[in-house]
């Protein structure tokens, strides 16, 4: 079964990375995208000629040629359109974040399983090899017991009407980027944030710059994210007899290869990497085999409720900077 695919707007993620990654992978075809400009129609078009165009968002869902929907809309949207679409019978792979609340995500999974599609967070991260590796390193005991997990995570985005810094669209740091520095730490451990703390610097409704600290049952945590910072990324696992260094962890091929270091006693250094690995090809083959065999997605709803939570405790344990 080829799952076919929609794209619910032509949003610049969509075109240079996920409609891409569609294209690409097996057992899916990318068959039709909803905008009513035709200007972004021919940014898919260049790489998908036969791509079908709907001038609306509702249009696409009553497509009966379609399977699954992605929707890479701005975030404050996201619910609505997970939840119209699952009633149109199509399956949903949403952009993160899914939700502004965790809370919403029980409306999501009640739908889910009422409809009985799948629908999930593109939470890409957990499908690429090294965050497989590194989770089988930690839970294998490669560093001993896990002490602590430090992480960063930044770009510089000034440009007032974008829409991660309105506050309307559900724009924001945390929002935008911490689902990383909090997810990956999540997927490694398995664990559950104990207690959550975090220092926030506004501008204009929205968070520009987060520390956070928190207390794992089994570690401790800090990370800060922003989007008035020089660009970054690292996240590392530190343990009682190694180190885990992850020098591109979320953007493997746009910010750099993705490598991780391995720090053992003597001084030992192994350095394992993926070149060319596209956690975004491998992210919707998943999909569409979950939707084809029936087994479990490696990224279920009840995992993006868990960092969705702790993004909301950042908010509401937040002090101000």
């Amino acid at each position: 079964m080829i799952v076919r695919w929609g794209i619910l707007g032509a949003a610049n993620f969509a075109r240079q990375h996920m409609g891409p990654a569609i294209h690409a992978a097996k057992g899916a075809d990318l068959v039709a995208l909803a905008t009513g400009s035709a200007d972004k129609a021919e940014g898919f078009r260049a790489f998908c000629p036969g791509l079908r165009v709907h001038p609306t968002y509702d249009a696409l869902l009553t497509d009966r040629e379609i399977d699954a929907v992605y929707v890479p809309l701005p975030n404050h949207m996201h619910v609505d359109w997970t939840l119209k679409a699952l009633d149109a019978g199509k399956h949903v792979l949403c952009e993160k974040p899914m939700t502004m609340q965790a809370a919403e995500f029980h409306t999501l999974m009640a739908r889910r399983d009422q409809t009985g599609l799948l629908a999930a967070e593109a939470f890409m991260i957990v499908h690429h090899p090294q965050w497989q590796w590194v989770k089988e390193q930690v839970a294998g005991g490669g560093i001993g017991n896990l002490v602590h997990v430090s992480g960063r995570f930044s770009y510089d985005n000034r440009d007032p009407g974008n829409i991660r810094n309105r506050s309307d669209t559900g724009g924001g740091a945390l929002r935008d980027i911490g689902v990383y520095v909090f997810g990956s730490t999540r997927f490694v451990t398995g664990e559950e944030p104990v207690e959550v703390a975090s220092r926030i610097r506004w501008e204009s409704g929205v968070d520009t710059f987060s520390e956070i600290t928190a207390s794992f049952p089994g570690f401790t945590y800090s990370a800060y994210v922003s989007t008035r910072l020089h660009p970054a990324q690292e996240m590392v696992f530190h343990g009682e007899a190694g180190l885990i260094r992850l020098a591109t962890p979320f953007n493997a091929n746009v910010f750099g290869m993705a490598q991780a270091e391995l720090h053992r006693p003597g001084l030992e250094v192994m350095v394992k990497r993926w070149p060319g690995e596209n956690h975004y090809v491998r992210q919707v083959e998943a999909f569409g085999h979950s939707i084809r065999t029936g087994e479990a997605y490696p990224c279920p709803l009840e995992f993006s409720y868990g960092t969705q939570e702790m993004i909301d405790r950042a908010f509401d344990e937040a002090v101000t900077l």
